[in-house]
């Protein structure tokens, strides 16, 4: 090999060592004040870097079909027990994560015909609601 290949085959690895080690951001945050939320985890990276991320948000939603396969595009609603204000948003992505104050909510799922609900506790520990449709 003589010293031009080598000064090219070094950039190249350079090159990709650097992408191998970019960390995929997640997409930025929606709403303000005391909540916040992004769905998305299309592509392997993303649900990843979204699923890792979980771990720093209150509430997670996830959502497949019955067979595992991740879903997209499904209308959420998520009511405070004691009547507080209702968020109501588009997820567009199988990951949602969600910042919201401590309390009882209700949590509601739907795409295609088919209607989930979940209750869920936010406070302590984060939670994760699970829909398979």
């Amino acid at each position: 090999m003589n010293r031009l290949q080598w000064i090219a085959a070094l950039g190249i690895a350079s090159a990709l060592q650097a992408q191998a080690q970019t960390p995929v951001a997640i997409p930025p945050m929606k709403g303000d004040g005391a909540v916040r939320w992004v769905c998305g985890g299309i592509g392997v990276d993303e649900s990843t870097a979204m699923r890792s991320a979980m771990k720093s948000h209150p509430l997670s939603l996830l959502f497949a079909r019955k067979d595992g396969a991740y879903l997209a595009e499904i209308d959420v609603t998520i009511q405070r027990s004691d009547g507080g204000p209702t968020l109501a948003l588009r997820a567009d992505g199988p990951v949602c994560l969600i910042d919201l104050p401590a309390g009882r909510y209700t949590v509601q799922a739907a795409t295609g015909g088919a209607t989930l609900k979940e209750s869920v506790t936010v406070g302590g520990a984060p939670k994760t609601a699970d829909f398979r449709f």
